[in-house]
C-alpha cells in the first residue's frame, strides 16, 4: 500500500507544470471606409455645435453692447428761415406747412406767421382758399385767415410763431415761442415779435 501511495504521489508530482502564457490582446479590427465617414460626420456636428454656440455668444454680446447707445430721436430745429418779405404776396402762403407746420401770412402793413396746430387736439389744419378759411380735418374747427377760430369745436385762436429780421434781411421764425390768444383774456398777437412790419 505504501508504494501505491508513493506512486501516486510522484504520479502527481511527476507531471510537468505548465505557466499558462499571457492572453495577447485581441488584434483591432482595420479601420473601414464606413468608421472614416463616421469621424468625419462627427467632426462636422461638432463644428456646427461650436459654431452655434459662438454666433448665439456673438449676438448676446452685441445687443448687450447696443445698450450703451440708446435710441434718439433728433427733432427738426424750431429756429428756421423762410426767406425775404418781398418773397411772399399777400394773403395766406403753405409752402412751409409740411416741413415747418407753418402759414405765412402777409397783410398789406404787417406778415405773421400763424403755427397750424389745431387749439382743439391739435391736429393740423388745411388752408382752404376757395373758402378764404382754415379747416381742421379731424373735427372741423374753423379758423379766418388770421387764425382765429369762428366754427367747430376749437376753443380759441391758433397760436402766432415768434417772427424777425436777420442782419440780412431774411425772416427768422422760431415756432418755439408763441403768442397766443387766451379764451377770455387780451390778445398777444400785437406783442412785438408776433408780427413784422412790411
Amino acid at each position: 500500500m505504501a508504494e501505491s501511495t508513493d506512486a501516486t504521489v510522484l504520479g502527481q508530482n511527476s507531471k510537468p507544470e505548465v505557466n499558462p502564457a499571457p492572453a495577447k490582446p485581441a488584434a483591432k479590427p482595420a479601420k473601414t471606409g464606413a468608421g472614416e465617414g463616421e469621424d468625419e460626420i462627427l467632426g462636422k456636428r461638432r463644428r456646427i455645435i461650436w459654431a452655434c454656440i459662438v454666433g448665439y455668444l456673438s449676438v448676446s454680446f452685441l445687443m448687450f453692447l447696443r445698450f450703451f447707445f440708446p435710441r434718439t430721436l433728433f427733432e427738426p430745429s424750431t429756429i428756421f428761415k423762410v426767406g425775404y418779405p418781398s418773397d411772399f404776396s399777400i394773403g395766406v402762403d403753405t409752402k412751409f406747412q409740411k416741413a415747418y407746420r407753418i402759414a405765412v401770412v402777409r397783410e398789406p402793413e404787417r406778415l405773421f406767421v400763424i403755427y397750424l396746430k389745431c387749439t382743439h387736439l391739435g391736429c393740423t389744419p388745411d388752408w382752404k382758399p376757395a373758402e378764404d378759411k382754415f379747416k381742421c380735418p379731424c373735427h372741423g374747427s374753423g379758423y379766418t385767415s388770421e387764425g382765429v377760430n369762428f366754427e367747430g369745436p376749437a376753443p380759441r385762436p391758433m397760436d402766432r410763431a415768434r417772427v424777425e429780421l436777420d442782419a440780412e434781411g431774411q425772416i427768422v421764425v422760431d415756432t418755439g415761442r408763441v403768442y397766443s390768444w387766451p379764451k377770455g383774456q387780451p390778445s398777444h398777437f400785437n406783442d412785438p415779435g408776433a408780427f413784422i412790419a412790411v
